[in-house]
């Protein structure tokens, strides 16, 4: 139920760390660390010689997405882009 009179920037959610620069730091921070750890593991299976398997492979591409996420974090695409009114 809308409330008159309320604009509807009060609708819109807020963003997911606010404008705290830190918090996305140390969470972005947190989630690359975590996907180089993750990377470096499965490089270390291929370096042994082992021929990398199917699993390697989804490890890998795992912590490329980890990576992804925490640049995204960091980044904030979504909220640089405020509409003009």
């Amino acid at each position: 139920m809308a409330v008159p009179g309320k604009d509807d920037a009060a609708a819109q959610p807020p963003p997911l760390f606010g404008d705290c620069w830190g918090c996305r730091l140390v969470c972005g921070g947190g989630l690359v660390g975590a996907g180089g750890y993750v990377y470096a593991s499965a490089r270390k299976v291929m370096q042994k010689g082992a021929v990398p398997g199917m699993g390697t492979i989804s490890q890998m591409v795992f912590a490329l997405g980890l990576v992804s996420l925490g640049l995204v974090i960091m980044v904030d695409p979504v909220n640089k882009c405020h509409p003009k009114h």
